[in-house]
């Protein structure tokens, strides 16, 4: 059984400054709180592709893991391994992210892929965040009968995540509007 959602979100500003706070989601301080499920996000490789014009680039991405209590409990784990990739296409104003956990792959599976473009409808205002996730339990002889609904917790509890990301995201872009304008927040 796969669990799966998609969700759509419209920031109130341009793709140049969403992108940039894309990246320092994790990284800025200010978003602990917020984000207390990310332990860690470090840059493992980073390459721009003189041929296509293309950043490539590999994140290692530690959190508390998802799920129920006595799932962490029986896995023996309660922190997750994840390799996000991500390809920003400057050309076409595009950036792919697709995040997948490496440990934890014996009794889960988590994809997520995020695209940021410009709203066709005003590209230099707005962009259009587009997530897909899916959520794969792998049924454990004993939980087999609680799969679908540990699914369904997990993805309940990561889309409470992606509005948290969503918060920290506009507060990040609003803070670089500020700092373009020259204004302190």
């Amino acid at each position: 059984m796969v669990k799966a959602y998609s969700q759509e979100h419209i920031y109130q500003h341009p793709w140049e400054r969403v992108t940039s706070a894309s990246w320092r989601k994790y990284t800025d301080p200010e978003n602990k709180r917020t984000l207390s499920h990310i332990l860690e996000a470090d840059t493992l490789n980073q390459k721009l592709d003189p041929g296509d014009g293309k950043l490539y680039t590999t994140r290692a991405i530690t959190i508390h893991s998802p799920g129920p209590w006595f799932i962490r409990r029986i896995v023996g784990q309660d922190i997750c391994h994840c390799v996000e990739s991500t390809v920003v296409d400057a050309r076409t104003r595009s950036m792919q992210l697709t995040t997948r956990n490496i440990s934890l792959q014996k009794f889960i599976e988590v994809e997520e892929k995020i695209r940021y473009d410009p709203h066709p409808g005003d590209p230099s205002n707005l962009t259009v965040c587009r997530q897909q996730t899916s959520i794969r339990i792998k049924p454990l002889s004993a939980l087999a009968s609680m799969a679908e609904k540990i699914e369904q917790r997990c993805a309940e509890k990561f889309i409470q995540n992606s509005v948290k990301g969503r918060e920290v995201m506009e507060r990040i872009c609003k803070y670089l509007e500020a700092e373009s304008r020259g204004v302190a927040l």
